[in-house]
């Protein structure tokens, strides 16, 4: 199961991957892969969601679960067994709990051993950035009207 995002940009299974994109790239990707109605797919999201109303989400395995504390998160990532696990960041969940961050992104970083892992934001901001650093993988979609274009960067994991 492979999630494109743009023409030879795609997400594999068993990777951890931070995706800095427009939430149209992100909602076009999520809604024209069919395949994805085939697999458990959790859709976590904290206090508000940029994506979830325009999710097609017809499928009886898409599931949906909020977090509105870090701790919360927390539970709801140590009781996932999903074959896709997409989370939307949301900064304000680590207001006052800086300290498990780190402890969070580890706990992408292991399920992406076994599922595909989508961290997505449309920016990058302190939080986002102490989460990706465990990730497979980085990769930012410029917007329509920056000139840089589309850039993808690896990190690569032993």
């Amino acid at each position: 199961m492979l999630i494109e995002l743009r023409k030879g940009m795609t997400l594999h299974p068993c990777t951890y991957n931070a995706v800095i994109a427009p939430e149209k790239v992100m909602i076009s990707a999520l809604n024209n892969n069919r395949d994805l109605q085939r697999f458990l797919f959790l859709y976590v999201s904290g206090n508000y969601s940029r994506l979830l109303s325009s999710i097609n989400r017809s499928s009886k395995n898409f599931e949906v679960r909020r977090a509105f504390t870090a701790h919360q998160l927390f539970t709801i990532l140590k009781e996932a067994s999903h074959t896709v696990l997409l989370l939307e960041h949301d900064p304000t969940l680590f207001d006052g709990a800086e300290e498990i961050m780190p402890q969070i992104a580890g706990m992408l970083r292991d399920i992406g051993r076994e599922s595909l892992v989508i961290l997505y934001a449309p920016a990058v901001d302190r939080s986002l950035s102490v989460l990706m650093r465990q990730s497979d993988h980085i990769i930012e979609i410029a917007t329509d009207d920056d000139r840089i274009g589309t850039t993808m960067h690896r990190n690569s994991r032993s």
